[in-house]
């Protein structure tokens, strides 16, 4: 296992099945935080449903279509990053990511998201990272920003949630935007 140091005593490392337990425990902490935004958070409410999460994100990184990212503050789990959507064949990825209370305010996320950023771009040749967020959540679209992304614009009504439809800003960076030293691929 790999683990990726984002200072402060946090780190970036897989989330895997077998961790379902320790996932468990940071969704219900996490919960009220994420769950109108990240739609597995609603449906890892046990053991068994927390397991089909990271079990569909272990699939999803064999595949090589997508992958799933904690970050641990000082050894406990207090958000992450993922890919949500990983298409090397395309060009395209899209990255989110969550946190819990304990891991807010620390630049934790935006270090996280800079580290995929980088590997999407650098390792692995994407020419596009995507990012959708409801545009009433103005936490994620300043990560957005920090990472220096640009919001493309909106997409009406296109994600459902609790039975309502939401509509999605889609932000990007793309491998060829200038980028000074301080942007996350440089």
């Amino acid at each position: 296992m790999f683990s990726v140091p984002l200072g402060g005593g946090a780190e970036l490392r897989p989330l895997e099945p077998w961790q379902a337990e320790e996932f468990l425990a940071h969704i219900d902490r996490a919960r009220a935080n994420v769950d109108p935004w990240i739609p597995w958070a609603a449906r890892s409410t046990d053991l068994a449903s927390a397991r089909v999460t990271l079990q569909r994100y272990a699939d999803l990184a064999a595949a090589d279509a997508g992958r799933l990212y904690g970050i641990w503050l000082d050894g406990t789990l207090v958000g992450g990053t993922m890919f949500v959507s990983f298409d090397v064949a395309a060009g395209v990825c899209e990255i989110g990511c969550w946190a819990e209370p304990a891991g807010q305010g620390r630049g934790l996320v935006t270090a996280a998201v800079r580290v995929l950023i980088d590997w999407a771009l650098r390792t692995r040749g994407v020419h596009r990272v995507e990012w959708r967020c409801r545009p009433d959540n103005t936490a994620s679209s300043s990560v957005a920003r920090r990472v220096g992304m640009r919001r493309d614009g909106v997409l009406r009504g296109s994600y459902v949630h609790g039975g309502a439809r939401y509509d999605s800003e889609v932000w990007s960076l793309l491998a060829t935007d200038p980028r000074t030293e301080a942007d996350p691929a440089r």
